[in-house]
């Protein structure tokens, strides 16, 4: 598993680092001290999971995620517990204090090669700089206002645009991403999500009910009774792709 030490305070870093080092399960491929160098060092190494301090000058370890258009695994370090609940708002993977002790550190690498052993991620080599393709496996960082979610997108059942923004549906919640839907749509796997509108990506895992609608267009219902309705000229590529 690659790895990224992303800690402002030099000492903490090595004494981690070292604390990996002595691991065969992990590679550490870089450190960073700030969420700018981090967010660099991310674009360039592509790493498995990031260990992350919360609180570092000018930007903590929140506005980071926030800034990531891919999340890798998030593993939060640091010497204060206040932010733990926190912590797993966003579904952060483990949440080590400081000290770190060792058996606390293999437990958390334990529980991250479960996640990865139990999903692969497709990537799309014919996209431009080779993305991968956001999949029902792949999790989202998603902040509205104070609150923050790491969300599967297996769980959204829909994305809305609302202006320059859009709005993301799971359980009982509908925060709002400063994001245009046809970026968004470019990201997604198409076999699982389908862009039925101008203003609507559904989750097609979701769908519990088809129903024909005026000039040759459908309207989908989605398990917990959104209906959406689906332009003519979507209905008919809906219809080709889901039929047998």
């Amino acid at each position: 598993m690659r790895a990224i030490v992303i800690d402002d305070e030099r000492l903490a870093r090595k004494e981690l680092i070292n604390l990996l080092n002595q691991l065969e399960s992990v590679e550490v491929v870089g450190e960073a001290v700030n969420v700018d160098d981090a967010k660099d060092k991310i674009e360039q190494l592509n790493p498995d999971v990031i260990f992350l301090d919360i609180q570092m000058p000018e930007k903590t370890g929140f506005d980071l995620l926030e800034e990531l258009d891919n999340v890798p695994h998030v593993i939060f370090t640091t010497a204060y517990d206040e932010y733990a609940l926190k912590a797993f708002q966003v579904n952060a993977l483990d949440y080590l204090l400081k000290p770190i002790e060792p058996k606390r550190l293999e437990e958390a690498l334990i529980k991250l090669q479960g996640k990865i052993d139990g999903f692969t991620k497709s990537e799309d080599s014919q996209s431009p700089n080779n993305q991968k393709k956001l999949t029902l496996d792949d999790q989202v960082f998603v902040k509205d206002g104070d609150r923050c979610w790491f969300v599967r997108l297996s769980n959204v059942r829909l994305f809305e645009s609302d202006g320059n923004y859009i709005k993301v549906y799971f359980d009982n919640f509908k925060p709002m991403i400063h994001k245009s839907l046809n970026a968004l749509d470019e990201r997604l796997d198409e076999k699982s999500f389908f862009r039925a509108s101008r203003k609507h990506i559904i989750n097609l895992g979701w769908v519990e009910g088809i129903e024909p609608w005026f000039n040759g267009g459908l309207v989908v219902t989605l398990r917990g009774g959104d209906r959406i309705e689906v332009s003519r000229r979507q209905a008919a590529r809906f219809k080709e792709m889901m039929s047998l």
